[in-house]
């Protein structure tokens, strides 16, 4: 029998060894921080303390992301050529442990800057950090494509990750608000925050360098490594799985993103209390620590796709009971929050299982960076839409920026925006990643070649 590459099976089925799996799983800790603070403070932080507009801090964070489509793509390309070249892409991750410079700048906005030259300060750094995020993400999302493991291994390995990236993920959802000061939040607790985190984030880095070099050494797969470059993009676009694949991603990232930005505004303006950002954030990420190895199992049982499918439902069936808000009762619209969670994890967990069974279902000659490359620009670029999306609800509802320790009433209109923005606008984006996901077709495939 031969796997998806056209290898033996055999030769795909290697058992990962736990401490290797660890070491790399490591390395999400640092970047689930880059992908959670900038998602979750970043639109408040402009809008409620540097009084950047709505409409102006939504472009500030869309246009680094719109970068990122070229960005990332050319950064496969550079992983591919390390491949090539020196047969890992060691060096290109180690430029990538730069992130939490990138970071600690993102938030030390100068104490002059208000308006439109704050917006300014914090796109380059984003752009700058983007970049940066790239040269890691990408070379480490293309480990599990580079080692000689099947169907359910390759979800093995990214459970390891999606927990660490969960735990990343929660300590610095639940840790950030606080650093900043909570509800007396400054700019120089801001700038506090960003320096804390961005150590954090160092350390883990390159830990999972460290993890990546064991795996490689237990599990590698030292066939010639397939190339990159425009034709092997090009190729890459053509293939027809890994479109719809990324398609639904992209809508899944930009809804979750979405859920992220909305929060501080749904705990202040709509639950008013400004405390229970915490709580909901808290309540979103905390279940993925639990319910991880049941996506695993399910994922074993009935495969990625359906499991995924079911995440998806159950994502959109739970935002659709926050748009009720108040009414609802705190304990219902934390349970719903709760359920966006567990929806979540597997949003997490699948797709990026996913993506390596593409990759080695592709022609040799494509490198698993050109693949990645696009990925992440596509996960960057969701990045960017969800919280866009919701400033521009908030900018048809009226809302007015304002700076730290500023109190503005808001509009009833404004009021709607932030609580719809944060129910019904998440409900119908993953109602769209439902009808992109059933267009893909491989997973019956994958599952009984690898």
């Amino acid at each position: 029998m031969t796997g998806l590459d056209g290898r033996p099976a055999a030769a795909t089925e290697a058992t990962l060894p736990r401490g290797p799996l660890a070491g790399f799983a490591a390395g999400s800790l640092g970047m689930g921080v880059w992908v959670t603070v900038p998602g979750l403070l970043l639109l408040y932080f402009l809008t409620d303390v540097l009084a950047v507009d709505p409409w102006l801090a939504g472009i500030a964070l869309l246009l680094p992301k719109v970068a990122d489509v070229v960005l990332h793509p050319w950064v496969g390309h550079r992983a591919d050529v390390e491949q090539t070249r020196r047969g890992d892409r060691r060096r290109l991750l180690l430029v990538g442990c730069a992130l939490p410079l990138a970071f600690a700048a993102l938030f030390a906005v100068p104490g002059g800057l208000t308006g439109a030259p704050a917006a300014a300060w914090v796109a380059v750094f984003f752009v700058v950090g983007n970049l940066l995020f790239a040269a890691y993400q990408v070379p480490y999302l293309a480990t599990p494509a580079d080692l000689r493991i099947g169907y359910d291994e390759r979800t093995r390995l990214m459970a390891f990750r999606m927990v660490v990236l969960t735990l990343g993920i929660l300590v610095s959802g639940l840790l950030a608000p606080l650093l900043t000061g909570g509800d007396t939040a400054t700019r120089s607790g801001y700038q506090r925050m960003g320096l804390v985190l961005a150590v954090g984030m160092l350390v883990a880095m390159l830990v999972g360098v460290a993890g990546i070099r064991r795996l490689r050494g237990s599990a590698a797969d030292h066939t010639p490594a397939g190339h990159g470059g425009w034709r092997a993009l090009r190729t890459a676009l053509r293939d027809r799985q890994f479109r719809w694949l990324v398609a639904a991603y992209l809508a899944m990232s930009t809804t979750t993103h979405l859920v992220l930005a909305g929060v501080p505004y749904y705990a202040e303006y709509e639950l008013r209390n400004t405390g229970l950002t915490t709580v909901l954030v808290a309540a979103f990420v905390a279940p993925a620590l639990l319910v991880t190895p049941a996506w695993l199992m399910v994922a074993r049982r009935v495969g990625k796709q359906r499991a995924l499918l079911g995440a998806q439902g159950a994502f959109a069936l739970g935002s659709l009971v926050l748009a009720v808000g108040r009414p609802a009762g705190l304990p219902v619209l934390i349970g719903a929050v709760a359920v966006l969670g567990v929806a979540f994890a597997g949003m997490q967990l699948l797709p990026f299982s996913m993506l390596p069974d593409v990759i080695r279902a592709a022609p040799a000659t494509t490198g698993a960076g050109t693949y990645t490359g696009v990925w992440t620009a596509t996960e960057a670029t969701g990045a960017a839409l969800g919280p866009y999306a919701y400033a521009l609800c908030l900018t048809v509802g009226g809302f007015v920026a304002s700076t730290a320790g500023e109190s503005m009433v808001q509009p009833d209109a404004a009021l709607a925006a932030v609580r719809y923005g944060f129910g019904v606008l998440p409900a119908v984006a993953m109602l769209a990643a439902v009808l992109l996901q059933r267009r893909y077709t491989l997973d019956a495939t994958a599952r009984t070649t690898t």
